[in-house]
């Protein structure tokens, strides 16, 4: 059954943000699970419903849709889920006494219902990089060498910290366990969460002899070089992301690498989706009576009829000439015809002219 979040904390669905936090607030700070009448089950369904009805953005999509709202409601992602960006700061002593600003919560909250970050694997930072391409690169793709200077596993220590060889020992930080318990004060008490050591980075193990390259650290700051394949048929603005390519970290995964796109314009071509377009200038005479033309290309000089008759403005299509958008298949070249007008006319010229009018052309 889906939970009313504005019965859970007592409130009309009218209940403006001060109203919602007082409510929230004598709630949490009598049901707290250090309290004499705490109930864990009951604070993390009152926070629950606080972390909603507090957020202008989430109160609305739950009005709208019910609990489920935007498919990462509390029913989405999990106990704990709910408490990013909780504001909690400004809450006044349950007494109606001193005020209290708690900061932001959501860490402590995620450790208490969502089993804290034990089982988080450490990250290493995201880079991002800008990469300029010609516009034939961005059609038909192109592959690409970047040095890179950044954290990398120690060449080495391959990422361990130790001297090549050397025995590993009991962490004494964490005597084993690779996790470490840790007190945060808060309003409502002293809560407890379970990290990863920071000494042995979760392994509960660390090297009798630290790696003389990168003093235990298994990792350093080095270049790097890494050869980016971009997509055909790639749009400027697109950003690729290579996991795993970014900054490592000792005892964690490796962070990602984007790579955003920017896509320089073509003297006469343009893109239109799948499309290529570009202008032909052809002579009044040519529209008039056809001929043949070479039109340049992305790859090379394509020759290309003109029918006679052919109207400024009208737009002839070459298939398969346009963007690779998946195996084996590709877009089509639109050719836009602009017809040349004479500006000076010679005296035979008009005169043919002349006869031209005369017969109704």
């Amino acid at each position: 059954m889906a939970k009313n979040y504005y019965d859970i904390l007592g409130v009309d669905k009218k209940a403006n943000k001060d109203e919602v936090k007082k409510a929230f607030h004598k709630l949490a700070h009598r049901y707290h699970p250090d309290k004499k009448e705490g109930d864990a089950t009951k604070f993390k369904e009152i926070s629950e419903a606080y972390s909603i009805l507090s957020d202008d953005k989430k109160r609305a999509e739950y009005d709208a849709y019910g609990q489920t709202f935007n498919g990462r409601g509390p029913t989405g992602n999990g106990a704990g889920a709910g408490f990013e960006g909780f504001d909690f700061s400004g809450f006044t002593d349950a007494e109606g006494g001193q005020s209290y600003d708690f900061g932001n919560l959501g860490d402590i909250f995620g450790d208490i219902f969502a089993g804290g970050s034990q089982n988080r694997t450490p990250r290493g930072r995201d880079i991002s990089i800008d990469i300029e391409i010609s516009f034939e690169e961005s059609i038909f793709g192109v592959e690409r060498k970047v040095l890179l200077t950044k954290q990398s596993l120690c060449d080495t220590c391959n990422g361990s910290g130790g001297k090549p060889g050397t025995e590993l020992k009991t962490c004494t930080t964490c005597n084993g366990n690779g996790k470490i318990h840790e007190a945060k004060r808060s309003f409502f008490g002293t809560v407890s969460v379970m990290r990863l050591c920071p000494t042995c980075h979760g392994t509960g193990k660390i090297p009798k002899e630290k790696c003389a390259s990168c003093h235990g650290a298994g990792v350093m700051r080095k270049q790097e070089e890494i050869l980016l394949g971009i997509p055909s048929g790639i749009e400027n603005g697109e950003v690729i992301r290579m996991t795993g390519r970014g900054e490592a970290i000792l005892g964690g995964v490796a962070g990602d690498l984007y790579i955003k796109i920017y896509v320089k314009k073509h003297s006469s071509i343009n893109r239109e989706g799948n499309n290529l377009i570009t202008k032909l200038n052809i002579k009044l005479s040519d529209a008039i009576l056809g001929a043949e033309y070479d039109v340049p290309t992305l790859e090379g000089a394509l020759k290309v009829k003109i029918p006679a008759g052919i109207a400024y403005g009208e737009i002839l299509r070459v298939k398969d000439k346009g963007v690779p958008y998946s195996k084996n298949k590709r877009g089509d070249l639109l050719i836009r015809i602009n017809i040349i007008m004479p500006q000076k006319l010679s005296r035979s010229t008009r005169e043919l002219i002349e006869k031209l009018k005369k017969e109704g052309l």
